[in-house]
């Protein structure tokens, strides 16, 4: 009796997306799908992918600024895109002006976190100033002291 070789199920969809000439809409998908891990939310907001033909990937840009930065940045982009999607996909980037739609879901920024010292904690501080003499210092060291307790009093609160 004949042994059947049991192949993986992504290279077995793989050839029938590719006998159905469906391979290069699955990697636009992949690009589409990956863009902004790969490149970033700051990137992301300014640029969208528009389509992959081949190994080129077409973007649109929301301003002629971010189309000079972009432009400068293409063989990063290039790397980060070919990076994130495991193999060398991409060659090229061309870019296009036009309107780059807000990605799905924004994230809320939470509110600031408003915290002050108790008169404790100032005490406290104090306590560790005593043996600096010099003014200058003194302060310094102080505003050091005073932006770390708030910071952990924040992350506390967090």
């Amino acid at each position: 009796m004949a042994s059947k070789k049991i192949d993986k199920l992504s290279v077995t969809l793989g050839r029938m997306l590719k006998a159905r000439g469906l391979e290069s809409r699955l990697s636009e998908y992949r690009v589409l799908g990956q863009w902004e891990k790969a490149v970033g939310a700051v990137i992301a907001r300014h640029a969208r992918p528009q389509s992959v033909r081949g190994r080129k990937l077409t973007l649109v840009v929301d301003s002629p600024a971010w189309m000079q930065q972009l432009s400068l940045l293409k063989p990063e982009l290039v790397e980060k895109m070919n990076k994130n999607l495991g193999r060398d996909m991409i060659r090229e980037v061309t870019l296009k002006l036009g309107e780059v739609a807000p990605s799905a879901a924004p994230e809320e920024e939470a509110p600031p976190v408003r915290v002050s010292l108790s008169r404790e904690e100032r005490a406290t501080i104090e306590t560790y100033l005593e043996e600096i003499r010099d003014p200058d210092t003194r302060e310094s060291i102080r505003r050091v002291i005073e932006k770390d307790f708030l910071n952990r009093k924040k992350e506390y609160k967090k």
